[in-house]
């Protein structure tokens, strides 16, 4: 069995390969193999998803797809030049990692984007699997400021997720695919928290006083684009603001147990983890 990593210099696709590498036979995708991720145990092909030519030779002999679009008004594009060179492959199950509350009606572009995929690929006549999960703790890697932390929950609550719990359900489902065909999961972390409360373990994991600054979408999408970010993944994250902000993603879910057979992460774990990272912001 040979399984292709695509969105190889992602945050979750990174961590899968890490979950895979010296286990499976396992291929990454990268545009440019100067910057493919430094494995061992891991084959490296160029392709990019989207010139669909250049996927002909990286889906060869390729069994399993992990199938990772990054946000844009392109995804849909991508995610359909990846599923034809898979069907043009014969490969035989594809695991697609779509988004948190994906449908033709959800709140943001991003989410109506990815029912689009998810559609295509519930009807190309290849297995799938697909995992829409909930937002990820690694967000708020960049969000610390100072003694200020910002975010996109406003005021409501969360079931944020530690992208490795995300990677290790992927590589679980990868490793043995028929046992969650036809399956959508969506994976959470083990409670359901506000950034307040995300602020404070930060705050005893790097013993530093850390305090949240919550931000109505507006003032979100402004200070997204003064540091630089375009303009239409502003526009989608003020989207989730106003979402999350809510009370949409106010839940959490059993499903990384269910795969992986153990709890995730907690935030206060994920903070103990980062707290390094934390205190040098």
């Amino acid at each position: 069995m040979t399984i292709l990593i695509t969105g190889a210099n992602g945050t979750v696709s990174r961590e899968v390969l890490r979950e895979l590498a010296g286990k499976q036979s396992v291929r990454a995708l990268v545009r440019d193999a100067a910057r493919a991720p430094q494995l061992d145990g891991i084959d490296v092909v160029v392709g990019d998803l989207d010139r669909p030519r250049t996927l002909t030779p990286a889906f060869e002999g390729v069994t399993t797809l992990w199938l990772l679009t990054p946000m844009g008004p392109t995804a849909p594009s991508q995610s359909m030049n990846a599923v034809w060179a898979a069907r043009q492959a014969g490969v035989r199950h594809i695991v697609r990692l779509s988004a948190i509350g994906a449908a033709h009606d959800a709140p943001t572009r991003n989410g109506r984007l990815h029912a689009l995929s998810d559609a295509e690929l519930r009807e190309s006549g290849i297995p799938w699997t697909i995992l829409r999960p909930s937002h990820f703790m690694q967000n708020l890697l960049g969000a610390k400021a100072g003694e200020h932390l910002y975010g996109l929950f406003g005021e409501a609550r969360g079931g944020l997720i530690d992208a490795r719990d995300i990677a290790a359900t992927g590589a679980a489902i990868l490793a043995a695919p028929q046992r969650h065909e036809g399956r959508i999961y969506t994976p959470t972390g083990p409670e359901s928290i506000t950034l307040h409360q995300a602020a404070e373990h930060i705050a005893h994991a790097t013993h530093k006083p850390v305090r949240y600054v919550p931000q109505s979408p507006d003032e979100a999408r402004d200070s997204l684009l003064q540091a630089g970010l375009d303009e239409w993944s502003a526009e989608v994250l003020a989207e989730y603001r106003a979402a999350y902000g809510s009370g949409w993603g106010d839940f959490t879910t059993d499903h990384v147990e269910q795969v992986v057979g153990r709890a995730p992460r907690s935030f206060a774990e994920f903070a103990a983890d980062h707290r390094q990272h934390f205190a040098n912001l």
